[in-house]
């Protein structure tokens, strides 16, 4: 590798991988500018700034994206209804682009030619940042420690990084008794790898940090109005207090507030990365649980039926392409479009309640509903005539009829 003095900037958290990648960069004589996103992590920005600049960085820059983030990835992945392999709300995905603008802006600006990062090679993690830098930055070198022999063959684990920080002075918050990895935002908390890693294991109590345990929830339920507008949430009114919100940043931080209340949006999954491997991953995301319920209820009420089922496809497909790291990439932009498209009618109100983990639907309303009372009535005849299906049925059931016809002919 190079000794020379080249700027590299790094995708700084503060925490034990990337503090001793930068103590590791530096030794290497790269010259080292820590880049930190605020994207809502529980984080002391300025001791991590300390710490960093302790370590060696020649500079290190915090930049606060959390109305970006919710803006411009965790309000569109509502709108998209995007849930990879039916599960997963996909938190740390939809936060990876975000974090990459904020590099290869940080790049350009610094004039760096060099982003380094301390995904594994093992994760999904190091796709999604480097998909995305080089996209939005196609000049950009990228410096992966944990695929560099001369640091993996070092470094086999948690255990050598943290050997490592307690010979070079670096304060961390893991420790080899419980050394699992945690990633946190406005849209979820991850946690993975140590104990995690067996399957079979229950997760630690007391690991969850957004979310109470439901059994230990209030036993009164908390009712909530959440409002669209083309498929966004624009406000949200606490039916028990009155107490209403309106703006990007306060919706999702009482959403989470509430939600983690009631024990909600919790999940313990086995996963399919990209890279092909199988992992097992606990995430939290009770804001985004309830707003993807609550969207997903008023677009059945509001879509056309065959409409719902393109979209719901597209939906699929689009969480994979941001699961495996292709938010920028012009197949995602193109369904993204094809289902912002079909959100144009998507405006109404959905009443939910939160209740010892669970999120249910009370009721919902749009000015613009495809739903027509007095038509699906049973107590109105409308403009359905009954005689109608009979014959609906009977052209249905032809191929019923000939399956039934083929299959005794070849008993």
């Amino acid at each position: 590798m190079s000794v020379s003095k080249e700027k590299v900037i790094l995708a700084y958290s503060g925490g034990l991988d990337t503090s001793c990648i930068l103590l590791w960069l530096i030794e290497k004589g790269y010259n080292v500018v820590a880049y930190m996103a605020n994207v809502g992590q529980d984080e002391d920005f300025a001791a991590a700034k300390e710490k960093a600049l302790k370590i060696g960085a020649s500079k290190v820059i915090v930049e606060d994206l959390r109305e970006v983030f919710v803006t411009s990835f965790v309000w569109p992945s509502v709108r998209c209804g995007l849930k990879y392999e039916d599960r997963y709300l996909l938190g740390t995905s939809i936060a990876r682009p975000c974090i990459s603008e904020g590099l290869v802006k940080t790049a350009k600006n610094e004039g760096a030619k060099i982003i380094s990062h301390g995904a594994t090679g093992k994760g999904n993690d190091q796709v999604r940042f480097e998909f995305a830098c080089y996209t939005l930055y196609p000049e950009v070198k990228i410096l992966a420690p944990w695929r560099e022999p001369e640091f993996f063959e070092i470094f086999q684990g948690r255990s050598d990084l943290l050997k490592y920080a307690e010979r070079n002075g670096i304060p961390v918050s893991a420790t080899p008794k419980d050394p699992w990895s945690m990633d946190a935002n406005l849209a979820h908390i991850s946690y993975e790898s140590g104990i995690l890693e067996n399957p079979k294991n229950p997760a630690p109590k007391g690991i969850y940090q957004m979310t109470k345990d439901p059994k230990d929830a209030p036993d009164k339920s908390a009712k909530i109005a959440i409002t669209f507008k083309e498929g966004l949430p624009v406000f949200v009114k606490n039916l028990d207090t009155g107490k209403d919100f309106d703006s990007p940043l306060d919706i999702i931080n009482y959403l989470n507030r509430i939600g983690g209340e009631h024990g909600v949006g919790r999940i313990d999954i086995v996963e399919n990365r990209f890279i092909g491997l199988k992992s097992r991953g606990l995430y939290e995301s009770p804001g985004v649980k309830i707003l993807h319920d609550a969207h997903q209820d008023l677009e059945v009420y509001l879509l056309d039926r065959e409409v719902l089922r393109v979209k719901s496809y597209l939906a699929g497909k689009m969480s994979d392409y941001v699961y495996n790291g292709l938010w920028f990439s012009p197949e995602c932009d193109f369904v993204k479009n094809c289902i912002e498209f079909s959100q144009k009618f998507v405006t109404g109100t959905v009443h939910v309640k939160t209740y010892k983990g669970n999120v249910a639907v009370m009721g919902r309303y749009s000015e613009n509903a495809l739903y027509n009372q007095e038509l699906v009535s049973m107590d109105i005849q409308g403009d359905f005539a009954p005689v109608d299906a009979g014959g609906f049925i009977r052209t249905n059931a032809v191929r019923l009829k000939e399956f039934h016809r083929f299959k005794n002919g070849h008993k």
